[in-house]
């Protein structure tokens, strides 16, 4: 019964890490959510400076290319 209490769950290696090049070959450079794709984040971010409050409406294209940039690495958003 003392192994039930001093085993830790094995959970690290099963999980899901995108910056892994090792479980996630699609970002084979580790990049962060946070430095991935920078052209179409700029893009995306200028785009809602510029639009502020209409920013849903006139920026869904910019949205959307950045997504599909940020999966293509293997990030789940």
């Amino acid at each position: 019964i003392s192994s039930l209490w001093s085993s830790a769950p094995e959970t690290s290696e099963c999980q899901y890490d995108p910056t892994n090049p090792k479980v996630n070959p699609l970002n084979p450079e580790g990049l962060k959510p946070c430095c991935a794709c920078p052209q179409t984040k700029s893009a995306r971010d200028g785009c809602f400076l510029k639009y502020g409050p209409e920013a849903d409406e006139n920026c869904k294209e910019l949205v959307q290319n950045h997504l599909a940039c940020m999966r293509s690495l293997g990030f789940k958003i």
